[in-house]
């Protein structure tokens, strides 16, 4: 901030005839210390200055990205560039992807570039852990704006032609190096995103998911469970709770039964494979997510209001009261109206109690002879709503 503000040093006055110590009198002039008034300093800031970037912060990816691919040597330039931009900062994607997009339209002219475009995403998409979903969303949108139809086929098709490059080589990869192992599932987390994010819109404009994705995921499912070290289970389940409940739904309505069999192949992991302990216990945590529908919860299609007969907590927070013979009872015994009512009617309701002889009514006590017996009248106001509140929910 140098040069926002002038560079100013608090000065001292220099001394007049007037500010002179005499010697002799040095006491005194230590009682009654100079007050030096600071200089005012005068700001150099203006509205019309440039505007501030954080430092290590560079803004030549933005004017260089409005300005187009023209700026940029090559078009693997200007792509892996947004997608480094894009990996640092995800928010901008709603803002930015459109521009992109339209900028691609005017580069993108040949097969050989689309191919290259397929690539940079798809390398970016499973080397870059935290960029697998965003990969999938980037591949959606182009799919749909990319205006360029090669032979070759669309961005689409190269992309799944990418993926199935990969997909044919799934078992040597599943039993491969950890290296290998570890690019392959950064490859089937790739393909769960896409499962979910791909649109395929039909002729009637109804939007559906890619059924070879569907089918692809199945079989690598298959893989790593053919597999099970630890990294290969420990990818299954992420699959799984990424895309679990749109499988089974998708399987549901085609009549297949094939969670059932990925949640029996699980159960016999556990107990037959040496996986290590923490990874049984994610299975096992997997199988329990299942059970409750994958954590989704349906809410009912009308609405019931509670009664004895379809809630069974519907007495839990009642009160319980004894009857005479010290017999507990509450609202949900069948005689509860009539042993409440002879409670009510009970003359004694707080008989006195005296133990060791000392008569515990207060009679003679002082302290309790000044207790006033009547409520405040605010809180009596209180009471009485409290009262006719809880008769109303118990006629209910």
């Amino acid at each position: 901030f140098s040069d926002g503000f002038s560079q100013t040093r608090p000065l001292r006055a220099p001394p007049s005839s007037q500010d002179k110590i005499p010697q002799q009198n040095s006491e005194s002039a230590m009682a009654k210390p100079q007050v030096v008034v600071a200089p005012v300093l005068m700001s150099k800031l203006s509205v019309n200055a440039p505007e501030f970037y954080p430092s290590g912060y560079s803004s030549n990816y933005t004017e260089s990205y409005e300005d187009g691919c023209e700026d940029y040597p090559t078009l693997s330039e200007y792509v892996q560039d947004f997608l480094n931009h894009l990996t640092e900062q995800p928010g901008s994607f709603e803002t930015e992807i459109e521009q992109f997009a339209e900028t691609l339209n005017g580069c993108v002219t040949t097969d050989d570039a689309l191919q290259e475009l397929v690539e940079l995403i798809y390398q970016q998409a499973t080397s870059i852990p935290n960029f697998s979903y965003m990969g999938a969303r980037l591949c959606n949108y182009l799919s749909h704006h990319l205006t360029i139809s090669p032979q070759s086929g669309n961005f689409r098709q190269l992309l799944l032609q990418r993926c199935r490059t990969e997909y044919e080589v799934k078992d040597q990869a599943a039993k491969g190096d950890e290296v290998t192992r570890k690019r392959f599932h950064a490859f089937v987390l790739f393909l769960g995103e896409l499962y979910l994010n791909l649109e395929i819109k039909g002729t009637n404009g109804q939007v559906t998911r890619a059924d070879i994705l569907q089918v692809g995921l199945r079989e690598l499912l298959n893989a790593l469970f053919s597999n099970p070290m630890d990294d290969n289970l420990i990818c299954a389940v992420k699959l799984l709770k990424l895309t679990g409940s749109v499988l089974e739904d998708a399987w549901k309505e085609k009549g297949k039964m094939d969670m059932e069999e990925i949640i029996q192949r699980i159960e016999n992991v556990v107990l037959d494979a040496n996986c290590s302990r923490d990874v049984k216990q994610m299975l096992l945590k997997l199988v329990e997510l299942r059970s409750s529908n994958w954590g989704r919860v349906h809410a009912t299609s009308t609405y019931r209001e509670a009664t004895p007969e379809n809630d069974p907590n519907y007495f839990m927070n009642e009160p319980t009261f004894y009857t005479s013979d010290g017999v507990p009872f509450t609202a949900a015994d069948p005689d509860y109206q009539e042993k409440y009512q002879e409670l009510l009617e009970r003359e004694d309701f707080f008989p006195d109690y005296e133990e060791n002889g000392t008569d515990l009514s207060g009679a003679g006590d002082p302290y309790l002879d000044d207790i006033d017996d009547e409520m405040d009248p605010e809180i009596e106001e209180a009471y009485e709503k409290f009262c006719l509140e809880s008769e109303r929910k118990r006629k209910q």
